[in-house]
């Protein structure tokens, strides 16, 4: 099978998540199965992908995942998996469920982390309910959900979650065995060989309880000074841990070999947190053999017996654990719980997870109905007539250069009519930056003209009219003019023009046009922050310039008297339409026997115009066109070669 994961944190990152991801990816590779990760922070590893994100303030350990529809969205065509595993509930994991959903790539979701009850630890409480609604709309898209414990699984259900499933955890117990014992390390602490080392392993923050901790060791140290108190990991909490209790020993993080001769050389092992949906630690403290103190859920409600290979108090009972954790002291007493300890490990090896995992992803991956689109070695292009595409504005970060590109990877045609503001000088006289996903377009375009031999129609916009003083030019399979007069296969004639001449403002008053330019940057970049968080909340792209000139008289009355002059000069031009630009308003009306369309922009309606091959225009948007094209993959791809995709589009024709 090829399965991607979708995770906020992987290894080299040192947490219980990340060690479970890192188990999980490659117990399946060493199974035959293909996996690549897609991923927060760091350097890309072989088979792997970074995915843009921030820190989480006040906890820079933790980084999340930013949406990223449209790279996903690339890489799952292109390279679809049989299924996609996200295991975080992050704005980066929901946008990988809602895009494998519209793919119809099935998806399973890990639920990991408490992060609703994380909230009273933090002081933000108060956003524990929506938390938790979040978590349950988030994990309901899914086809499945994956929780480690039978606790945690009939919790989910009973809450309304769907489809919640168990998938357990595992130790690896070649790793941490009583054997890796070193008597230097615990000289190290001032640890004598029958001194008791009692330690906590895990981050050092606010939600694992640590204050019980620490209360614990003062009562199990007591006024004697023969018992050590370590702490191993790192977190934001560990500064004010260390300055208040001076006795324990804080020793940062460890990992591989070093972590499990730290668990090995202690003799007690203090689990408090009462948040974890496992608590992979209590399994590796179990496989070194030593005397574990927890509460009685989660990983110790199901593999520890009172008594027998551990301890386990009532949940939330503090009192109760204080006095396990002083019971546990009694090391020569405890002798045969450790050794049982030891054995009870040995049974719960990743194996048979790997098997429980492998199993769960390739029923949901047969689920699937087998006419599901999957991407051919050759994607089978749209063939039409002509593409009229207007206002792309390179060199402004909010020019959608990888969508439209992207959209023309999709299609063969035999004339592409740039209408317009394709490069936004204006933009970049302020000091706009001109990206490498700019220089794309113009690749794509070049490639176009000597690979599919695409006649290239280059009209002038407001904001590139410096190509103006070269109209006009023609060289090769390019013109660049001010207007154009298209001949539809139908016999039918269209004025194409990108329509700046019919804004008084662009064309009488031009500091006053730059001007407003610079405010419709500014609100683009207010739109921008208002829609990372309107994505946080799992809410759909809003357009603010949209709804302010649907709403504004003004700017209603502007586009009607728009719409009519340009109709006016496509009937003075004798012309059966017009196509224009310029407004950022894809409309395609008639009035009386003149056509108007707009090709409207690629920086937030996303839309082009299409020819098809007799004659018929339609105004298409991206989205919508990418869905149409993969409900007609299947079919596409069982044509002969030459032949032209129409299904889905033949409707739509006026």
């Amino acid at each position: 099978m090829k399965i991607d994961f979708v995770t906020d944190t992987f290894p080299p990152d040192v947490n219980g998540v990340a060690m479970t991801l890192g188990r999980l990816s490659d117990g399946l590779r060493k199974r035959g199965h293909r996996v690549h990760v897609i991923r927060t922070g760091g350097e890309a590893g072989q088979g792997q992908t970074i995915a843009a994100s921030v820190a989480l303030p006040g906890y820079k350990e933790v980084r999340l995942g930013l949406p990223g529809p449209f790279k996903l969205r690339k890489r799952w065509l292109k390279r679809r998996p049989d299924a996609v595993y996200v295991a975080t509930q992050s704005p980066l994991g929901d946008s990988a469920v809602k895009t494998a959903k519209s793919l119809g790539i099935p998806v399973a979701t890990g639920f990991h982390t408490n992060f609703h009850e994380y909230m009273e630890p933090y002081r933000l409480g108060g956003l524990q309910v929506a938390a938790k609604l979040y978590l349950q709309r988030f994990h309901s898209r899914a086809d499945c959900t994956l929780a480690p414990s039978p606790e945690l699984v009939e919790a989910l259900r009973a809450e309304g979650f769907p489809e919640v499933h168990l998938l357990g955890r595992g130790v690896d117990t070649e790793l941490f065995h009583p054997s890796r014992r070193c008597e230097t390390l615990r000289r190290s602490w001032d640890a004598a060989p029958e001194t008791p080392v009692v330690m906590v392993v895990g981050r050092v923050a606010p939600e694992k309880n640590l204050s019980l901790a620490m209360e614990a060791f003062a009562r199990m140290t007591g006024d004697s000074s023969e018992v050590r108190c370590i702490v191993v990991g790192d977190g934001p909490v560990r500064e004010k841990l260390q300055s208040e209790h001076p006795r324990v020993r804080f020793v940062g993080v460890q990992t591989g070999e070093e972590l499990a001769r730290h668990y090995a050389s202690a003799d007690i092992l203090l689990f408090p947190s009462e948040t974890e949906t496992f608590g992979n630690v209590l399994l590796e403290g179990l496989a070194s053999g030593l005397v574990t103190v927890s509460y009685d859920y989660a990983a110790s409600g199901r593999h520890i017996e009172h008594a027998a290979n551990g301890f386990k108090a009532p949940k939330g009972d503090a009192e109760a654990f204080l006095n396990l954790a002083c019971e546990a002291l009694d090391l020569n007493r405890h002798e045969g719980l450790r050794q049982i300890a030891r054995k009870s490990a040995e049974s719960l090896g990743w194996d048979k997870v790997f098997h429980e995992f492998e199993s769960r992803l390739a029923a949901l991956a047969e689920a699937f109905p087998s006419s599901a689109p999957k991407p051919s070695a050759k994607r089978p292009k749209f063939h039409c007539r002509t593409v009229f595409l207007s206002d792309i504005h390179l060199g402004t970060p909010d020019s959608k250069a990888r969508e439209v590109v992207d959209f023309l990877k999709h299609l063969h045609c035999e004339k592409l009519v740039l209408n317009g503001d394709i490069i936004d000088g204006w933009a970049l006289q302020r000091g706009g930056r001109w990206r490498s996903r700019h220089s794309r377009f113009i690749r794509k375009v070049l490639k176009m003209m000597e690979k599919d031999k695409t006649e290239v129609i280059y009209l002038r916009g407001n904001h590139d009219d410096i190509v103006a003083r070269f109209l006009p030019l023609a060289f090769g399979r390019l013109q660049m003019a001010k207007e154009h007069i298209h001949c539809g296969a139908d016999g039918k004639r269209y004025l194409v023009v990108h329509g700046d001449g019919f804004d008084s403002v662009s064309t009488n008053y031009k500091w006053l046009a730059v001007l407003g330019a610079v405010g419709y940057d500014l609100l683009l970049h207010i739109n921008r922050v208002y829609n990372r968080w309107r994505a946080w909340r799992g809410l759909e792209y809003f357009s603010l310039s949209k709804k302010i000139k649907a709403k504004v008289k003004s700017a209603v009355s502007f586009v009607d008297r728009y719409e009519q002059q340009l109709q006016e000069l496509a009937r003075h031009r004798k012309c059966d339409g017009i196509i224009c630009g310029h407004i950022h308003t894809p409309e395609d009306k008639r009035v009386g026997e003149i056509r108007y369309l707009n090709s409207g922009d690629w920086v937030e309606s996303l839309t082009a115009i299409l020819e098809h091959h007799d004659g018929r225009m339609e105004l298409v948007e991206y989205h919508e066109f990418l869905r149409r094209m993969d409900s007609e993959s299947s079919v596409a791809e069982a044509r002969t070669n030459g032949v032209e995709t129409v299904g889905a589009f033949a409707h739509v024709a006026c």
